[in-house]
């Protein structure tokens, strides 16, 4: 069962890391810094986007129009931060 609590663990670690790269990619895709015409930036872009939209899409749905200004990140990593803690914290040690 420890087994499982770690590997559920890496892969929220995992994702945490893809919602930071995909924010950080969108920002420098809409500051025109990296080369949108690129073919691997664009693969990058759009392996980002369909790993992390999935995800996103509801939060955007129920958050208010900011202007602009997209928060579904931010939420999202501490949604993650959250289950993280309470498996740690709760369901691991309530199973061994």
């Amino acid at each position: 069962m420890i087994a499982l609590i770690q590997t559920i663990i890496l892969a929220l670690d995992i994702y945490w890391w893809l919602i930071i790269l995909s924010a950080i990619f969108s920002w420098l895709y809409a500051f025109n810094v990296v080369n949108p015409r690129n073919q691997f930036v664009g693969t990058i872009g759009n392996f980002l986007y369909k790993v992390t939209e999935p995800a996103l899409r509801p939060i955007r749905r129920l958050l208010p129009d900011l202007g602009g200004i997209d928060i579904s990140p931010i939420i999202l990593l501490l949604l993650i931060f959250f289950l993280r803690q309470f498996i740690l914290t709760t369901v691991a040690p309530a199973l061994i």
